[in-house]
């Protein structure tokens, strides 16, 4: 199944920790991770976390103040956010088209005010509030039943056919076809249930791919991967590999 590439930090070291734990047996098929990004200690700088488009859907929590919470996705650019120097960050990561909830409720940049939406978001912040991450899987599960139950989420089989054969989709004709679909009911569909376009989710699976496979296996050749790159993260792989210390990054020239 689809496991989207790690997000770059401009800190690395003992003082922050990250953390990513699978969701129980039930949610499989909708929820890709529960995540947890915090410091231990107060940073000398301020933490710069790069957030990386994957298609996914999150619900964000911040333990400091539980109060501010949100729904949070990117679309096909990366984003710079700037996390301060002391943080604590939770999160449920739900697979590319299993969110359902009201896409006005989704936001592209950084969440720092209290949520005053319909969702339990605020409630479930206040039960993970002084809990180790490894105790927190059930609230966050039943946050996620929670949301199966009202309609906000679900497994999705046509965003899970096409995440499970990214390997044989090429174009937007190759993915109407794998999901048997006219490229016209493609496009309302994924726009309905992902909120983009087939082209520009392609765009950002294949970026999200070449973190894990040789760039020449997803693209023409190296300038139409750099390009592309560029593009989505705002740096060169060669850059990005630098800056951020991602080493599963083919080695490719400026």
């Amino acid at each position: 199944m689809y496991s989207p590439a790690v997000d770059g930090f401009s800190f690395r070291g003992s003082a922050v920790r990250y953390t990513e734990s699978p969701p129980p047996e039930g949610l499989v098929d909708v929820v890709h991770c529960f995540w947890e990004l915090r410091t231990i200690a107060e940073l000398p700088d301020d933490f710069h976390y790069h957030a990386l488009p994957d298609a996914c859907v999150n619900l964000l929590f911040n333990l400091t103040d539980t109060e501010i919470a949100g729904v949070t996705a990117l679309h096909t650019e990366a984003t710079t956010l700037n996390l301060g120097r002391s943080f604590h960050y939770v999160g449920v990561q739900f697979y590319p088209g299993a969110w359902q909830g009201d896409r006005a409720e989704v936001v592209d940049s950084y969440v720092g005010t209290p949520y005053r939406g319909s969702l339990p978001l605020v409630e479930t912040s206040r039960r993970l509030k002084g809990l180790e991450f490894m105790d927190m899987a059930p609230a966050l599960s039943e946050l996620v039943q929670w949301c199966m139950a009202h309609g906000h989420a679900r497994a999705n089989p046509i965003t899970a056919r096409i995440l499970s054969n990214l390997d044989a989709i090429r174009s937007v004709a190759e993915m109407a076809t794998l999901v048997q679909l006219s490229t016209r009911q493609l496009q309302r569909t994924l726009q309905r249930l992902t909120g983009f376009a087939p082209h520009d989710l392609i765009k950002v699976l294949r970026i999200q791919q070449s973190f894990r496979k040789h760039y020449l296996d997803l693209y023409a050749d190296q300038a139409h991967f750099t390009h592309a790159f560029r593009q989505a993260t705002g740096y060169t792989p060669v850059e990005f590999r630098k800056r951020f210390g991602v080493r599963s990054i083919q080695d490719t020239s400026d």
